[in-house]
């Protein structure tokens, strides 16, 4: 399977938080719910296409957890996001979660890249990542990821954790971008290796 990695950041980088107020104040963090007044019809059929290509997700403990608190409670079946989520294989890493009860759920305990490289040689679509801020990064600095989708909302957050903070330092390859209505910049990116470094000179 491709493993994917879907994901809002603010223009400064912030990934905490999007969804409301409430999310995660892990930090002291107080500036949740940054996405909503953006989120506009554009952005939406964009997550209703990246749903449309999964057959299995992976979730860091936080992100699982607050997808375990509110996705259960929809069930229509033509919402393409919420059959997903509540219907396919997710596995989470997390060393504390030992009975989820959202399921069918999986619980990776233990070396978290090599488990991921196995789960990745399965057949099958898109293995994806959503949120998941710290799993996201281990996977990164593993070369784990074969595709990145940012969608940046048109904010400057000022606090909270960001998506990349040090790290593995990776080359991008820009394959597709969009931009909606409200601003928000989606681009799909692969990794291209290591960059390259140089010195600006003026002539």
């Amino acid at each position: 399977m491709k493993l994917t990695v879907t994901t809002f950041v603010s223009v400064d980088g912030v990934a905490q938080g999007p969804g409301g107020p409430e999310e995660d104040l892990s930090g002291g963090f107080t500036r949740g719910g940054w996405v909503v007044p953006l989120f506009d019809e554009d952005t939406g059929e964009f997550i209703d296409e990246v749903f449309a290509l999964v057959d299995a997700f992976l979730l860091g403990r936080k992100t699982f957890d607050i997808f375990a608190a509110s996705w259960p409670n929809s069930t229509d079946p033509e919402d393409p996001v919420a059959h997903a989520l509540n219907t396919l294989p997710k596995y989470v890493a997390s060393r504390t979660l030992t009975e989820p009860a959202w399921g069918p759920t999986t619980v990776l305990d233990h070396d978290i890249p090599s488990a991921v490289a196995a789960l990745k040689k399965q057949p099958g679509r898109e293995l994806q990542v959503h949120g998941s801020i710290e799993l996201v990064r281990v996977l990164h600095d593993h070369d784990l990821v074969d595709e990145y989708r940012l969608l940046t909302f048109p904010v400057v957050v000022g606090q909270g954790r960001r998506l990349f903070d040090q790290g593995l330092d990776t080359a991008l390859t820009l394959v597709e971008s969009r931009t909606t209505k409200s601003g928000v910049t989606i681009c799909s990116y692969v990794p291209a290796g290591r960059p390259e470094y140089g010195l600006a000179e003026v002539e």
